[in-house]
């Protein structure tokens, strides 16, 4: 269901990671929070994915 997500305790002490990439879902929620686009969200971190971003936020969606 979130197959961009990832867990792996040797990355970010386990926590919900985006693609085994140091970028957490955390992050990207409070980067959406505090008003940034997906465009501008993607140009800051060029490693990102607009679909990892979505998957980020029903990730955490789910998660309430």
């Amino acid at each position: 269901m979130f197959g961009r997500i990832t867990f792996n305790p040797n990355v970010m002490g386990g926590r919900a990671c985006i693609r085994g990439m140091r970028i957490t879902v955390s992050l990207v929620v409070n980067l959406v929070a505090n008003g940034m686009a997906p465009d501008e969200i993607v140009q800051e971190y060029p490693d990102l994915e607009r679909e990892d971003i979505r998957e980020a936020l029903s990730y955490a969606s789910a998660r309430q």
